[in-house]
């Protein structure tokens, strides 16, 4: 794609990530590029990536999120999910919720994960959200309903809340949510 195709952003993501982003051979970003028709342009050394040229800007701007939720921890495979159109990508910062230098946000992290990973399986599990915790941000993909749902649960662990009252909430949550779909479904 040459200079004249418009720009949709830049997006700085980790340098660790690049690669995930790249993938092996250089396949997750031809896939990208493929199915978006987009070019991506990266910079290994300082994470700065480009999304250029679409026929489809929707599509291209919904790669800017696509880059952005790789950088933030989630696998491509994960990411791409957000080309669907219910979906959407949320971004927690944990420094909006702890004093820098603190040991909160490791606290906060730990809370959110639960042991072996059993708190954040089970929040998952209950709304369908996809969610990662990756350096000083919590990131959730999922539908536009789901992924409220799973937010304030997130949040409801990072003011404290103990994980059996949230466990609580997302169940009567969900039970909500499998009736608006069924109600979305057969009108």
């Amino acid at each position: 794609m040459s200079e004249d195709h418009p720009s949709y952003g830049i997006i700085r993501i980790p340098i660790d990530r690049v690669g995930a982003l790249i993938g092996r051979g250089g396949k997750t970003k031809a896939q990208i590029e493929k199915y978006a028709s987009v070019e991506l342009l990266i910079d290994s050394e300082t994470g700065e990536v480009e999304v250029r040229g679409s026929d489809d800007p929707i599509r291209a701007l919904t790669t800017v999120s696509v880059v952005q939720a790789i950088g933030r921890g989630f696998s491509p495979e994960k990411a791409i999910a957000l080309y669907n159109d219910n979906y959407q990508l949320v971004v927690i910062s944990l420094r909006d919720y702890a004093k820098p230098g603190s040991r909160r946000i490791q606290q906060i992290r730990a809370r959110i994960i639960g042991t072996g990973g059993r708190t954040r399986s089970i929040i998952e599990e209950l709304t369908s959200v996809h969610i990662s915790v990756y350096g000083d941000t919590v990131s959730l993909i999922g539908d536009y309903v789901s992924v409220e749902y799973a937010k304030e649960a997130v949040i409801k662990l990072i003011l404290g809340s103990k994980q059996r009252t949230v466990y609580t909430y997302l169940e009567k949550v969900a039970r909500e949510v499998r009736l608006k779909r069924i109600e979305e479904t057969f009108g």
